[in-house]
């Protein structure tokens, strides 16, 4: 790669994180804030576990 093109390309990176930073803080603290919603996450990937096993037991 050459060096203006790495130039560039860091310039864009910190120019990325100047613009989105502030809202990368504020999704942190509301995250903080949010309910622990396992449930939602785990009985999917439950499922989801349990119809592969299924398909490598009809093998």
């Amino acid at each position: 790669m050459e060096t203006w093109e790495q130039v560039v390309l860091g310039a864009f990176i910190v120019l990325l994180l100047l613009w989105q930073g502030p809202a990368m803080l504020r999704a942190s603290r509301e995250k903080q804030d949010a309910p622990k919603d396992w449930t939602g996450v785990l009985v999917p990937l439950g499922l989801v576990v349990l119809f592969v096993i299924f398909l490598i037991s009809l093998v």
